[in-house]
């Protein structure tokens, strides 16, 4: 569950990060499966640093949906900070159902 414990701050960047938008479930039929999208959150003019992020459900208890891992620390400085999101298919998308 999400939770402000370690949560990244600084400027440009607000506790509870962004509510994803353009949020889009699609079944591929010809490899039954159905996967997950949304437009790429963004932060605007921010000064953070971040190693990874987390999808909850905020009328859910803040129940988590995905907890994402970038691998390394990212920064910008008074820039834009993207978590960009795979390209949405059935052998890419960031969730997948089978």
């Amino acid at each position: 569950a999400y939770t402000t414990s370690n949560e990244v701050s600084g400027t440009g960047y607000t506790a509870g990060g962004a509510t994803l938008s353009s949020q889009a479930v699609s079944l591929d039929t010809s490899n039954n499966v159905a996967f997950f999208d949304a437009a790429d959150p963004s932060f605007t003019s921010a000064t953070i640093t971040a190693r990874g992020a987390l999808i909850y459900n905020n009328s859910k208890s803040n129940a988590a949906i995905a907890v994402l891992d970038f691998g390394s620390d990212f920064s910008s400085s008074n820039g834009t900070f993207t978590v960009q999101f795979p390209t949405a298919a059935h052998n890419t998308a960031l969730i997948r159902i089978s």
